[in-house]
């Protein structure tokens, strides 16, 4: 009898070759372009900011935050990678237990958080970071799980459970407060429902909820309402969001060159929030547009990619995940161009950013893990070529 010899183990380098044979390469670049734009965006503010934020006895160089954008952009590309390896069903998971571990955290902001600026939204634990910042992916892939019940139970009350836990999560992000992360969070929410293919009625719900979400923090809430009364003109003229418009326009189309800008000097936060209007000055508005074409190649490309999916749980969680990062940078340049009040909100993948960088990345990973589809395969599982007889 002959025995036949043992399987052979597939190791490290044959999950890496399976990975790079379905990961979107399309998608994986744009993200590149995106990284990369945005290391040169903050070297270009790095100075500006150093500047304003060194003391007598703590002196920053020009390229300090250059060189810790570098060193936390390396930390998120290792959690990009790690999360977009893993199976469809393992990120998931993961995701779902992230959102768990999170959402305590964001029930002891209020109580143990650290105060900066007014808003307590930070948690120390050997380093700083903000729980919404990771929640948010959480919170889409988690949502997009729920909402794809309805294919085993249509009689499931998805819709019920889904805005429960909205509502649950808008109202800790409000006691911090962070009135744009709730925003973004029940934009979300809407696009995936109607995805889903909520009933009209319900939408038209929804849609009330998020207009008295923003009537009630407009009332209820005073960073909220000093926000938007500054944004329509009130006692302060120049606000932020008027410099940072005269930062962008000013370097016209073609910008005034690398480290020649000067109103940026004077820019709040030039390497962060208004990160696009210090890159408009130096590199001008073609630079901007060019950054705009980016975002919204990204999500056309994930959207082209989740095309005739047949698994509602991908399609949601692809489209939630997408729809996070177009329109966490929809509200970012609508700030820079003064459209919006200022929200706080970094553009993703570009701004200097220590916990968000990272959480950013991991949002990429895990958007890359659900799109990734074995190229030899049709839809259906079914060998691509003609069938044999």
């Amino acid at each position: 009898m002959v025995r036949k010899p043992p399987p052979r183990r597939k190791g490290r380098w044959h999950e890496l070759a399976v990975w790079w044979r379905e990961i979107d390469k399309v998608l994986l670049s744009i993200v590149a372009a995106l990284m990369m734009v945005g290391v040169i965006g903050v070297a270009a503010g790095s100075a500006a900011s150093a500047h304003r934020l060194s003391t007598a006895e703590t002196q920053l160089s020009d390229l300090h935050f250059f060189w810790m954008h570098i060193a936390y952009l390396v930390l998120g590309i290792g959690a990009m990678f790690a999360a977009s390896i893993l199976p469809r069903t393992s990120a998931r998971r993961f995701a779902i237990l992230l959102s768990a571990v999170m959402f305590v955290l964001l029930l002891a902001v209020p109580f143990v958080g650290a105060e900066i600026n007014g808003a307590r939204r930070w948690i120390r634990l050997g380093a700083s970071f903000q729980p919404s910042e990771f929640y948010k992916p959480a919170f889409a892939v988690l949502t997009a799980w729920i909402m794809s019940w309805r294919v085993r139970d249509p009689q499931l009350p998805v819709m019920v459970l889904s805005g429960a836990l909205l509502a649950v999560s808008c109202a800790l992000l409000m006691l911090q407060p962070d009135f744009g992360t709730a925003i973004l969070l029940c934009g979300v929410w809407f696009v995936l429902a109607i995805t889903s293919g909520m009933p009209m009625k319900l939408i038209g719900w929804g849609a009330g909820g998020i207009v008295g979400l923003v009537v009630g923090a407009y009332f209820f809430y005073d960073n909220a309402r000093h926000r938007i009364d500054a944004f329509l003109g009130g006692a302060e003229a120049y606000s932020q969001v008027d410099l940072a418009n005269k930062t962008l326009t000013s370097g016209g189309w073609f910008g005034r060159g690398l480290w020649m800008g000067e109103r940026k000097k004077i820019l709040p936060e030039a390497h962060t929030d208004y990160i696009l209007s210090v890159i408009g000055e130096e590199f001008g508005l073609i630079a901007v547009a060019g950054i705009a074409m980016l975002f919204c190649a990204l999500v056309v490309r994930v959207l082209w990619r989740l095309a005739g999916e047949d698994d509602l749980f991908t399609l949601l969680a692809g489209t939630g995940l997408a729809t996070l990062l177009g329109g966490q940078a929809f509200i970012n340049m609508a700030v820079n161009l003064q459209l919006f009040p200022s929200k706080g909100m970094t553009l993703p993948l570009i701004s200097y950013g220590g916990s968000s960088m990272i959480a950013l990345c991991l949002t990429v990973g895990l958007l890359l893990a659900v799109t990734r589809r074995n190229p030899y395969l049709t839809r259906d599982g079914l060998p691509k070529g003609p069938r044999r007889k």
